[in-house]
């Protein structure tokens, strides 16, 4: 794990313990910082006839509405500020003025007014953006817009602004599809039956149905078809904020060459590489109108040195 030395004023990476350990900051993918949700930015770009993806993404699971969205978004939101805590004890939680710490704030502040269409309930969301100091080529975005990265993803990979809006995009899209929230509801529906949980959850009191809530969204891993639908919802957000879809391409290449050996924790769930960009490619033509009338961004920042 990276050690983020807050008492300075950038802090300087060093080596405190290494990723694949039992703690609670390497039981789940997670983002962090603070943005507030608004209307559409200066020079939106709007879909025209036949643009972006919206077509190709299903209709939201019915068992997603077995869980009510405030409690999952409420367990998301306690249990995003106990790994904050958790970090920082182990001074592993960047500052804020770190420079990839700005970077992963100013890409998300680019992208979040682009995910009010697919889902109006990100209007209230409380947007945090964090880094985690740990190797692991990982990151995520917890219901209610709680994201974070690991130091590991943006280093090892040398990734671009293009390839972390990419795998921003992807994140904050299983956040906006409410993916956690169906896959909770599935296993609260098999455990306890559906009609029971509605029920319990109807009456406003949902005893043990919301137990370990919490603990669930650490462990969670989502389906292939979950998978793929955050790719092409990721892709078009990235487009709409003026960065290049194609990035996609480029950075599944870069997971293949890291995957040589174990392959990292970010696609253990994922569809395998080949797939994955050809996949990507196809719809490329679906969102490359929304890049190229796309204010884009006024800096490029770029990855961390390669330590």
């Amino acid at each position: 794990m990276t050690d983020f030395r807050t008492d300075a004023r950038v802090a300087t990476p060093a080596l405190a313990h290494t990723p694949g350990c039992s703690c609670p900051l390497h039981q789940r993918r997670l983002f962090t910082g603070l943005i507030a949700a608004g209307s559409l930015a200066p020079g939106a770009v709007l879909a025209q006839d036949g643009e972006g993806v919206r077509g190709d993404v299903g209709k939201t699971s019915r068992f997603a509405k077995l869980v009510p969205a405030e409690q999952v978004e409420q367990a998301a939101a306690a249990q995003y500020s106990q790994m904050q805590r958790e970090a920082a004890q182990q001074r592993a939680l960047a500052p804020a003025d770190h420079p990839q710490v700005v970077r992963l704030r100013a890409i998300a502040q680019r992208l979040i007014p682009y995910t009010l269409p697919w889902n109006p309930r990100a209007r209230g969301w409380k947007w945090e953006v964090n880094l985690i100091g740990s190797k692991q080529l990982n990151a995520f975005c917890m219901p209610g817009g709680k994201i974070a990265f690991y130091y590991g993803i943006l280093q090892q990979l040398q990734l671009t602004d293009a390839e972390v809006a990419t795998i921003m995009g992807h994140e904050m899209a299983h956040a906006l599809r409410e993916h956690a929230r169906e896959r909770m509801g599935k296993t609260a529906a098999t455990r306890i039956g559906a009609n029971l949980l509605s029920s319990l959850f109807g009456l406003g009191s949902a005893g043990d149905a919301l137990l370990g809530m919490g603990a669930q969204l650490l462990t969670l891993r989502f389906s292939r078809e979950d998978e793929s639908e955050a790719d092409i919802v990721g892709m078009e957000l990235a487009a709409r904020a003026g960065y290049d879809p194609a990035a996609g391409v480029t950075l599944w290449q870069k997971m293949l060459e890291a995957s040589k050996g174990a392959p990292p924790e970010f696609m253990s769930t994922h569809p395998p590489g080949e797939k994955r960009i050809r996949e990507i490619e196809g719809k490329l033509p679906k969102v490359e109108g929304l890049y190229a009338r796309a204010d884009k961004p006024p800096r490029n920042y770029g990855p961390p040195k390669k330590g």
